[in-house]
């Protein structure tokens, strides 16, 4: 199941490494992600190896992004674990504040009221 949601950029924590039991060297970042719900709007999500980590690199705390991602969730002595997995990030810019009229430019008065676009 992929997903995806925006928000804003709201912290990035240190990258984590370690060993696996198989020898091989793993490292993810974790960051979070501020989606302005009323209700809980802080998501934590986290970026597994180093091609992942890479993805957070191009972008700084307090900018608006959307990221693509994955849940999955894991069982371990009868407890189960969940997972954010995200695999992709873009950047949303400042698209959706271009396109909205200030309300002083709705009240400015116009030569060519009598032209209705109707």
């Amino acid at each position: 199941m992929s997903l995806t949601i925006t928000g804003k950029l709201s912290r990035k924590l240190s990258v984590e490494s370690g060993t696996s039991k198989a020898g091989n060297e793993w490292k993810k970042q974790t960051f979070v992600l501020d989606t302005g719900s009323q209700y809980n709007p802080e998501i934590c999500f986290q970026l597994f190896g180093e091609e992942k980590i890479e993805l957070l690199n191009h972008y700084n705390e307090g900018e608006q992004i959307k990221v693509s991602f994955n849940l999955s969730s894991k069982e371990y002595n009868g407890r189960y674990f969940h997972n954010i997995d995200a695999w992709k990030i873009e950047s949303l810019g400042n698209d959706s504040s271009e396109n909205v009229e200030s309300p002083t430019e709705f009240n400015t008065p116009s030569s060519d009221d009598d032209d209705l676009p109707f």
